[in-house]
């Protein structure tokens, strides 16, 4: 007689599927990486398309010899971030323009908050832009709805802490890609709130146009006085170690852009801080078995318990790759732009910065 098929019941088979769900989960489970003071780059997917094409390429630039002394730059506007708490980076004597105050934030309930106090910076002679950020997608979205009471609430709230401040910034970087049409209406009328004072906001570096980019330049740049493109964090603290800013990419995205944008509203912006990456990461969420592999591997002998809880140490090798900016980096960047007819530089942020860069920079009113 032949064996009789046994059909798993209902209960079984979810059981399986809940835990094949969780054997996906944890192997996908990651400790979040180090903030620092800038939020990482969306991923567009530019990069991908331009490996693909090759217009990633470009011919490597002639660099001044390091021993060569460097050249005082000349600029019309030169712009600073400076962070609100942090009002003791900003000196009367730097050669700036422009202070974009960071940072004040859209709350969960979109409305404003965390305003900094112009006051504390009182002794600055040139121009403080109010800089606003919203962080998160979805409150992005809840806040951009068209027609909706929290943003017509939010947009009161923003011309009104405007009126302190010789301008206002928007800077938000998590807009979802089916809400570009909502984010220009947004500028629209904030431009149209503003009147006399200066418009501003911060946008992320692109090379080329993409297809429906929701922080598509040419259709922005109409809404706005001034576009800052944020050309730094071209690696980032989970990409492969690489500079905040190459030279040939920056190139890349100030031809882009001024081409784009039209030198009269373009600040090319410019990175003062540095970033390490490890060669090992250890953060991250394991299995049983994965633990007893780690002990193995690293010869581990000596397992303890915090009141009843299995715990142990080990050293591993760890190789860490450091990117900076130093005075000659950000000179030859700064020349390199002019170069090419940039009028107005931009810096992230006060406080991060070589105190050599100052002597190399003179502002020139125009």
């Amino acid at each position: 007689m032949g064996k009789t098929a046994v059909t798993p019941g209902p209960f079984v088979i979810r059981l399986c599927v809940l835990l094949v769900f969780l054997c996906f989960t944890l192997t996908q489970c990651r400790s979040s990486p180090p903030v620092f003071v800038t939020d990482e780059p969306e991923e567009t997917g530019e990069e991908a398309s331009e490996a693909e094409d090759g217009t990633g390429e470009t011919e490597l630039l002639e660099l001044p010899p390091l021993s060569e002394e460097l050249p005082v730059s000349s600029l019309g506007e030169i712009w600073a971030y400076l962070i609100s708490g942090q009002e003791d980076t900003l000196k009367a004597s730097y050669p700036l323009s422009d202070i974009g105050y960071f940072g004040a934030e859209v709350d969960a309930y979109g409305r404003l908050t965390g305003v900094p106090n112009r006051r504390k910076i009182a002794f600055f002679p040139g121009r403080v832009h109010l800089v606003v950020c919203c962080n998160g997608r979805a409150l992005t979205h809840f806040s951009l709805e068209p027609g909706s009471a929290v943003r017509t609430r939010l947009i009161a709230d923003l011309l009104e802490a405007a009126r302190s401040f010789d301008g206002l910034q928007i800077d938000f970087e998590n807009v979802p890609a089916r809400d570009g049409a909502a984010f220009r209406s947004f500028l629209a009328e904030l431009r149209q709130g503003m009147g006399n004072k200066l418009f501003t906001i911060a946008l992320p570096a692109r090379t080329r146009t993409l297809a429906d980019d929701v922080y598509d330049y040419r259709r922005i740049a109409p809404l706005v006085d001034r576009i800052l493109v944020m050309a730094y964090d071209e690696h980032w603290s989970t990409s492969a170690p690489g500079p905040i800013a190459s030279l040939e990419w920056c190139r890349s995205v100030s031809t882009y852009s001024l081409a784009v944008i039209g030198p009269e509203k373009l600040i090319m912006g410019l990175p003062f801080y540095g970033r390490t990456w490890g060669s090992e990461n250890t953060f991250r969420a394991f299995f049983h078995s994965g633990i007893e592999r780690i002990k193995r591997e690293n010869n581990v002998t000596e397992v303890r318990r915090e009141k009843g809880i299995p715990t142990f140490t080990y050293r591993i090798p760890v190789t860490v790759t450091v990117y900076y900016e130093d005075e000659y980096s950000l000179s030859t960047r700064i020349e390199m732009y002019r170069s090419t007819g940039v009028r107005a530089i931009g810096f992230w942020c006060l406080g991060q910065e070589t105190p050599a860069i100052w002597s190399l920079l003179r502002l020139t009113r125009e």
